[in-house]
């Protein structure tokens, strides 16, 4: 493990703690800007992970799951490096935003520019300062406001390093995804660095459920890695089931909805969703599934415009029943470890 680990012009040597604040670009009332980073060095070598939250302004559920982790005793005989970004877009926490002042959106804008737009160099200043200085990433993310999505793993599962750290994490569904453009997610491939995003919650609230599982998840991936001690559990692992595809069910007309499916039901092609009604009560549309899987994503404001989203849907290609139990199994198991009861439906 390299004695000369450097961060913003800062060196932390092996078994120190730091906390550091990077210079990032000014507000108008010349009011100085800062990116928040925690840095902890075991004394012992091993990877270097990072961490990062809220690179989406108004994705808040991030923050309390860093705070949790740096200040939690398991990290207290750390092997390697954590690097922790509790507020990558600060702007937009601010303003309770999911963009920055630019109106770009900051995961588009990777691996960014020394010389280029506000995003742009907000990007570069993380890839140089953070990114590339790490073997493995994770990074912390929500729903959009007023959707909430099921604590799920999005990845390169066609990666079997990446896919090992995915199924360590211990959420029920794992997403392959394709990287986009412009993301935290691609830039970071193209280092060779395998990464994970993690999406749970709703944008501008704190979900418990969602904040202990991904406070676990990240635990449960830095002992995957020999970062911290392992340690047995009475309780089985959570064996996720993983989607190669997953879509939107959009709404044909516009109104007052009745949901009746929630986050982690098992549906089938044709099930009924939800149920659309005018001012007066009488029902304008039905909404149904338009494949078979695990709905991973929800629209919870009660009111739909005609063509809006409303039921992410993670599809599964092979349809039988002991497919739907086995999913439907992790799903309560995964609720069981987390001390959240629920019912999940069960297919017809």
């Amino acid at each position: 493990m390299a004695d000369d680990f450097e961060i913003g012009g800062t060196r932390i040597a092996p078994g120190e703690t730091k906390k550091l604040e990077i210079p990032i670009v000014r507000l108008y009332t010349d009011t100085s800007m800062f990116l928040p980073v925690f840095i902890k060095r075991g004394k012992k070598p091993g990877p270097t992970l990072f961490v990062s939250a809220a690179i989406h302004g108004d994705e808040l559920n991030g923050i309390e799951i860093i705070s949790r982790l740096i200040n939690s005793k398991n990290i207290s005989g750390l092997k390697g490096t954590l690097i922790a970004v509790p507020l990558v877009n600060a702007y937009g926490v601010l303003n309770h935003e999911r963009y920055l002042p630019d109106r770009r959106d900051l995961n588009r804008s990777f691996p960014g520019s020394k010389k280029g737009s506000l995003a742009s160099r907000i990007a570069h200043i993380f890839m140089n300062e953070i990114v590339k200085k790490c073997d493995y990433g994770i990074d912390l993310h929500t729903g959009a406001i007023h959707r909430s999505n099921l604590p799920q793993i999005r990845a390169n599962l066609d990666d079997k390093k990446t896919l090992a750290m995915a199924k360590a994490f211990g959420v029920p569904v794992l997403i392959n995804s394709n990287l986009r453009d412009g993301s935290l997610r691609e830039s970071a491939n193209d280092l060779g660095i395998s990464m994970l995003l993690y999406e749970a919650g709703e944008a501008l609230r704190f979900d418990e459920l969602s904040i202990r599982v991904g406070y676990r998840g990240i635990l449960n991936v830095m002992r995957h890695l020999g970062m911290v001690t392992k340690r047995r559990s009475k309780k089985d692992p959570v064996e996720p089931y993983i989607a190669r595809e997953s879509g939107w069910v959009r709404a044909t007309d516009s109104g007052f909805i009745s949901h009746k499916h929630k986050l982690g039901d098992y549906v089938h092609k044709g099930d009924i969703l939800a149920k659309v009604k005018d001012p007066y009560g009488e029902v304008i549309d039905i909404i149904k599934s338009n494949a078979e899987g695990v709905i991973i994503g929800k629209q919870n404001i009660p009111l739909v415009h005609e063509g809006e989203a409303v039921y992410h849907i993670a599809y599964f290609n092979q349809s039988s029943s002991k497919q739907s139990n086995s999913v439907i199994e992790s799903i309560e198991q995964f609720h069981e470890h987390h001390g959240d009861s629920v019912n999940v439906n069960q297919p017809e």
